[in-house]
Protein backbone atom coordinates (compact mmCIF):
# COMPACT_ATOMS: atom_id res chain seq x y z
CA UNK A 1 0.00 0.00 0.00
CA UNK A 2 1.62 3.08 -0.89
CA UNK A 3 1.74 6.64 1.48
CA UNK A 4 -1.21 8.35 -0.35
CA UNK A 5 -3.68 5.41 0.41
CA UNK A 6 -2.03 5.17 3.93
CA UNK A 7 -3.04 8.75 4.62
CA UNK A 8 -6.33 8.01 2.53
CA UNK A 9 -7.24 5.06 5.48
CA UNK A 10 -5.75 7.64 8.27
CA UNK A 11 -8.85 10.04 7.24
CA UNK A 12 -11.04 7.30 6.77
CA UNK A 13 -10.43 5.97 10.07
CA UNK A 14 -10.61 9.56 11.36
CA UNK A 15 -13.90 10.29 10.48
CA UNK A 16 -15.56 6.46 11.03
CA UNK A 17 -14.24 7.54 14.70
CA UNK A 18 -16.05 11.04 14.76
CA UNK A 19 -18.74 8.93 13.22
CA UNK A 20 -18.83 7.21 16.55
CA UNK A 21 -19.13 10.02 18.51
CA UNK A 22 -22.63 10.71 18.26
CA UNK A 23 -24.20 7.80 19.55
CA UNK A 24 -21.90 7.29 22.41
CA UNK A 25 -22.70 10.90 23.70
CA UNK A 26 -26.28 9.77 22.92
CA UNK A 27 -25.59 6.75 25.41
CA UNK A 28 -24.07 9.38 27.90
CA UNK A 29 -27.14 11.42 27.71
CA UNK A 30 -29.06 8.31 28.89
CA UNK A 31 -26.68 7.73 31.70
CA UNK A 32 -28.10 11.25 32.82
CA UNK A 33 -25.18 13.45 32.30
CA UNK A 34 -25.73 16.68 30.51
CA UNK A 35 -24.11 18.64 27.80
CA UNK A 36 -21.37 20.61 29.37
CA UNK A 37 -20.51 18.27 31.40
CA UNK A 38 -19.96 15.49 28.66
CA UNK A 39 -18.15 18.11 26.45
CA UNK A 40 -16.07 19.52 29.35
CA UNK A 41 -14.86 15.47 30.54
CA UNK A 42 -14.14 14.76 27.15
CA UNK A 43 -12.03 17.20 25.95
CA UNK A 44 -10.36 16.91 28.95
CA UNK A 45 -9.62 13.27 28.98
CA UNK A 46 -8.91 13.73 25.41
CA UNK A 47 -6.31 15.85 26.02
CA UNK A 48 -4.59 14.34 28.67
CA UNK A 49 -4.53 11.51 26.95
CA UNK A 50 -2.53 12.91 23.95
CA UNK A 51 0.11 14.42 26.23
CA UNK A 52 0.78 10.77 27.70
CA UNK A 53 1.17 9.50 24.04
CA UNK A 54 3.49 12.49 23.61
CA UNK A 55 5.15 12.01 27.01
CA UNK A 56 5.72 7.94 26.12
CA UNK A 57 7.25 8.75 22.78
CA UNK A 58 10.04 11.53 23.76
CA UNK A 59 10.51 11.85 20.03
CA UNK A 60 7.61 13.37 19.12
CA UNK A 61 8.30 16.73 21.31
CA UNK A 62 9.76 19.80 20.17
CA UNK A 63 9.15 23.17 20.98
CA UNK A 64 5.35 24.09 19.52
CA UNK A 65 6.54 28.15 20.08
CA UNK A 66 8.90 28.39 17.44
CA UNK A 67 6.33 27.78 14.92
CA UNK A 68 2.69 29.29 14.02
CA UNK A 69 1.61 28.30 17.56
CA UNK A 70 -0.93 31.29 17.23
CA UNK A 71 -2.93 29.62 14.09
CA UNK A 72 -2.35 25.98 15.72
CA UNK A 73 -4.24 27.78 18.82
CA UNK A 74 -7.03 28.80 16.71
CA UNK A 75 -7.56 26.26 14.43
CA UNK A 76 -7.62 24.41 18.14
CA UNK A 77 -10.08 27.04 19.55
CA UNK A 78 -12.51 26.94 16.68
CA UNK A 79 -12.20 23.91 15.06
CA UNK A 80 -11.72 21.47 18.05
CA UNK A 81 -13.30 23.32 20.70
CA UNK A 82 -15.97 25.18 19.39
CA UNK A 83 -17.38 21.90 17.06
CA UNK A 84 -17.67 20.12 20.27
CA UNK A 85 -19.65 22.65 22.31
CA UNK A 86 -22.14 23.74 19.25
CA UNK A 87 -22.13 20.20 17.86
CA UNK A 88 -22.78 18.41 21.70
CA UNK A 89 -25.51 21.67 22.41
CA UNK A 90 -27.45 20.36 18.94
CA UNK A 91 -27.73 16.99 20.39
CA UNK A 92 -29.65 18.00 23.33
CA UNK A 93 -32.22 19.98 20.67
CA UNK A 94 -32.53 17.72 18.04
CA UNK A 95 -32.46 14.45 16.78
CA UNK A 96 -29.08 12.88 16.66
CA UNK A 97 -29.79 12.18 12.20
CA UNK A 98 -30.36 15.81 12.12
CA UNK A 99 -27.85 17.20 13.78
CA UNK A 100 -25.56 14.94 11.90
CA UNK A 101 -26.97 15.98 8.22
CA UNK A 102 -26.44 19.86 9.36
CA UNK A 103 -22.84 18.84 9.94
CA UNK A 104 -22.33 17.47 6.92
CA UNK A 105 -22.82 20.08 5.01
CA UNK A 106 -18.89 20.91 6.00
CA UNK A 107 -18.62 18.64 2.88
CA UNK A 108 -19.26 21.17 0.91
CA UNK A 109 -18.48 24.26 2.68
CA UNK A 110 -14.61 22.98 2.75
CA UNK A 111 -14.22 22.39 -0.77
CA UNK A 112 -15.60 25.89 -1.56
CA UNK A 113 -13.16 26.99 1.02
CA UNK A 114 -10.53 25.31 -0.68
CA UNK A 115 -11.87 26.90 -4.18
CA UNK A 116 -11.92 30.29 -2.58
CA UNK A 117 -8.23 30.05 -1.64
CA UNK A 118 -6.89 28.64 -4.97
CA UNK A 119 -9.23 31.21 -6.31
CA UNK A 120 -10.62 29.00 -9.01
CA UNK A 121 -14.38 27.51 -9.00
CA UNK A 122 -14.68 23.58 -8.00
CA UNK A 123 -13.94 21.03 -10.39
CA UNK A 124 -16.91 19.24 -12.57
CA UNK A 125 -15.88 16.13 -10.47
CA UNK A 126 -16.17 18.27 -7.15
CA UNK A 127 -19.61 18.93 -7.73
CA UNK A 128 -20.48 15.79 -9.21
CA UNK A 129 -18.86 13.95 -5.68
CA UNK A 130 -20.62 16.85 -3.47
CA UNK A 131 -23.96 15.89 -5.26
CA UNK A 132 -23.78 12.42 -4.83
CA UNK A 133 -23.08 13.05 -1.15
CA UNK A 134 -25.67 15.28 -0.34
CA UNK A 135 -28.22 12.98 -1.89
CA UNK A 136 -26.96 10.06 -0.25
CA UNK A 137 -26.88 12.24 2.96
CA UNK A 138 -30.81 13.39 2.67
CA UNK A 139 -31.63 9.72 1.81
CA UNK A 140 -29.45 8.38 4.89
CA UNK A 141 -31.19 10.86 7.59
CA UNK A 142 -34.67 10.06 5.89
CA UNK A 143 -35.10 13.72 6.31
CA UNK A 144 -38.71 13.87 4.50
CA UNK A 145 -40.16 11.91 7.89
CA UNK A 146 -38.22 13.89 10.52
CA UNK A 147 -41.32 16.40 10.70
CA UNK A 148 -39.40 19.43 10.24
CA UNK A 149 -42.28 21.53 11.29
CA UNK A 150 -41.94 20.87 15.14
CA UNK A 151 -37.42 20.93 15.09
CA UNK A 152 -35.85 23.57 17.29
CA UNK A 153 -34.97 26.53 15.10
CA UNK A 154 -32.06 26.76 18.19
CA UNK A 155 -30.73 23.01 17.15
CA UNK A 156 -30.62 23.49 13.31
CA UNK A 157 -28.57 26.88 14.03
CA UNK A 158 -26.27 25.23 16.46
CA UNK A 159 -26.06 22.19 13.86
CA UNK A 160 -24.93 23.92 10.95
CA UNK A 161 -22.49 26.70 13.07
CA UNK A 162 -20.86 22.96 13.90
CA UNK A 163 -20.49 22.70 10.44
CA UNK A 164 -19.21 25.43 9.43
CA UNK A 165 -16.11 25.53 12.03
CA UNK A 166 -15.69 21.06 11.66
CA UNK A 167 -14.82 22.91 7.91
CA UNK A 168 -12.32 25.41 9.64
CA UNK A 169 -10.56 22.56 10.96
CA UNK A 170 -10.50 20.55 7.67
CA UNK A 171 -9.53 23.51 5.58
CA UNK A 172 -6.27 24.87 7.81
CA UNK A 173 -5.14 21.76 9.01
CA UNK A 174 -4.11 21.09 6.09
CA UNK A 175 -2.50 25.01 5.29
CA UNK A 176 -0.41 25.36 8.16
CA UNK A 177 2.49 24.15 7.32
CA UNK A 178 4.89 23.26 10.73
CA UNK A 179 7.53 21.39 11.40
CA UNK A 180 5.75 20.00 14.74
CA UNK A 181 5.04 15.70 14.68
CA UNK A 182 1.41 15.08 14.27
CA UNK A 183 1.12 13.98 17.98
CA UNK A 184 2.33 17.20 19.42
CA UNK A 185 0.70 19.31 16.61
CA UNK A 186 -2.84 17.25 17.83
CA UNK A 187 -1.46 17.97 21.62
CA UNK A 188 -0.88 21.79 21.15
CA UNK A 189 -4.19 22.30 19.33
CA UNK A 190 -6.16 20.11 22.22
CA UNK A 191 -4.28 22.21 24.95
CA UNK A 192 -5.83 25.29 23.50
CA UNK A 193 -9.40 24.19 23.13
CA UNK A 194 -9.35 23.26 26.89
CA UNK A 195 -10.02 27.22 28.25
CA UNK A 196 -12.48 27.72 26.27
CA UNK A 197 -14.39 25.01 27.17
CA UNK A 198 -13.93 25.37 30.47
CA UNK A 199 -15.55 28.99 30.33
CA UNK A 200 -18.72 27.31 29.18
CA UNK A 201 -18.27 24.16 31.62
CA UNK A 202 -15.22 24.49 34.94
CA UNK A 203 -13.68 21.03 35.08
CA UNK A 204 -15.29 21.17 39.03
CA UNK A 205 -16.75 17.63 37.19
CA UNK A 206 -13.86 15.79 38.75
CA UNK A 207 -14.54 16.29 42.49
CA UNK A 208 -19.10 15.59 41.94
CA UNK A 209 -20.51 12.92 43.18
CA UNK A 210 -20.11 10.02 40.34
CA UNK A 211 -17.68 12.12 38.90
CA UNK A 212 -15.41 8.99 38.53
CA UNK A 213 -18.22 7.57 35.95
CA UNK A 214 -18.19 11.05 33.81
CA UNK A 215 -14.52 10.61 33.82
CA UNK A 216 -14.94 6.92 32.07
CA UNK A 217 -17.34 8.78 29.89
CA UNK A 218 -14.60 11.21 28.87
CA UNK A 219 -12.44 9.01 28.03
CA UNK A 220 -14.40 6.81 25.59
CA UNK A 221 -15.54 10.51 23.76
CA UNK A 222 -12.18 11.51 24.04
CA UNK A 223 -10.58 8.80 22.41
CA UNK A 224 -13.54 9.09 19.24
CA UNK A 225 -14.01 12.59 19.52
CA UNK A 226 -10.22 14.03 19.95
CA UNK A 227 -7.81 11.64 19.89
CA UNK A 228 -8.16 9.55 16.77
CA UNK A 229 -9.83 12.45 14.82
CA UNK A 230 -6.98 14.72 15.63
CA UNK A 231 -4.43 12.80 15.45
CA UNK A 232 -5.21 11.01 11.73
CA UNK A 233 -5.87 14.35 10.52
CA UNK A 234 -3.29 16.01 11.26
CA UNK A 235 -1.10 13.01 9.72
CA UNK A 236 -3.39 12.62 6.73
CA UNK A 237 -4.81 16.22 5.70
CA UNK A 238 -1.85 17.85 4.80
CA UNK A 239 -0.67 15.17 2.46
CA UNK A 240 -4.07 14.38 0.70
CA UNK A 241 -5.62 18.16 0.56
CA UNK A 242 -8.84 19.82 2.44
CA UNK A 243 -11.33 19.25 -0.67
CA UNK A 244 -10.74 15.27 -1.02
CA UNK A 245 -10.86 14.97 3.19
CA UNK A 246 -13.90 16.79 2.88
CA UNK A 247 -15.55 13.85 1.17
CA UNK A 248 -13.44 11.46 2.69
CA UNK A 249 -15.20 12.54 5.69
CA UNK A 250 -18.85 11.89 4.68
CA UNK A 251 -18.16 7.96 5.54
CA UNK A 252 -18.78 9.56 9.24
CA UNK A 253 -22.90 9.50 8.47
CA UNK A 254 -22.78 5.25 7.58
CA UNK A 255 -20.74 4.64 10.68
CA UNK A 256 -23.16 6.78 12.72
CA UNK A 257 -26.34 5.24 11.51
CA UNK A 258 -24.91 1.63 11.74
CA UNK A 259 -23.62 2.34 15.43
CA UNK A 260 -27.09 4.08 16.24
CA UNK A 261 -28.83 1.38 15.15
CA UNK A 262 -26.65 -1.48 17.20
CA UNK A 263 -26.39 0.50 20.38
CA UNK A 264 -29.69 2.93 20.34
CA UNK A 265 -31.80 0.58 18.69
CA UNK A 266 -32.82 2.84 15.51
CA UNK A 267 -34.24 1.85 12.56
CA UNK A 268 -32.71 2.06 9.22
CA UNK A 269 -34.99 1.77 5.93
CA UNK A 270 -34.13 0.49 2.77
CA UNK A 271 -34.07 4.28 1.47
CA UNK A 272 -31.53 4.91 4.30
CA UNK A 273 -29.61 2.12 3.19
CA UNK A 274 -29.77 3.37 -0.16
CA UNK A 275 -28.31 6.79 0.97
CA UNK A 276 -25.12 5.06 2.44
CA UNK A 277 -24.33 3.39 -1.09
CA UNK A 278 -25.04 7.11 -2.57
CA UNK A 279 -22.46 8.59 0.20
CA UNK A 280 -19.73 5.46 -0.32
CA UNK A 281 -20.19 6.20 -4.27
CA UNK A 282 -19.47 9.99 -3.83
CA UNK A 283 -16.83 9.17 -1.78
CA UNK A 284 -15.19 7.16 -4.58
CA UNK A 285 -15.99 9.46 -7.33
CA UNK A 286 -14.05 12.14 -5.32
CA UNK A 287 -11.07 9.41 -4.72
CA UNK A 288 -10.56 8.21 -8.16
CA UNK A 289 -10.39 11.88 -9.72
CA UNK A 290 -8.08 12.93 -7.55
CA UNK A 291 -5.97 9.58 -7.83
CA UNK A 292 -5.98 10.85 -11.85
CA UNK A 293 -5.36 13.99 -11.68
CA UNK A 294 -2.19 13.19 -9.26
CA UNK A 295 -1.26 10.28 -11.93
CA UNK A 296 -1.25 13.24 -14.22
CA UNK A 297 1.01 15.14 -12.92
Amino acid sequence: MNKRWVNIMLILFGAASYGLLSPAVKLAYRDGWQGPHITTSQMTMGTVLVWLLVVVMPRTWSNPFRGPWIKLALNGIIGLALTNLLLNAALTEIDATLAIVLLFQFTWITVLLDAWSKKRLPSRWQWISISIILLGTILAVGISGIGLAHVSLKGIALGLASAFTYSFLLFFTGRIETTLHPLMKSAFMLTAALPIIYIFQPPDFLFQPGGGTLILWGLLLGVLGQVLPTIFFNIGIPKVGSSLSAMLGAVELPVTMVTALLLLGERITLLQWVGMLFIIAGILVSEKKAEALNTKD
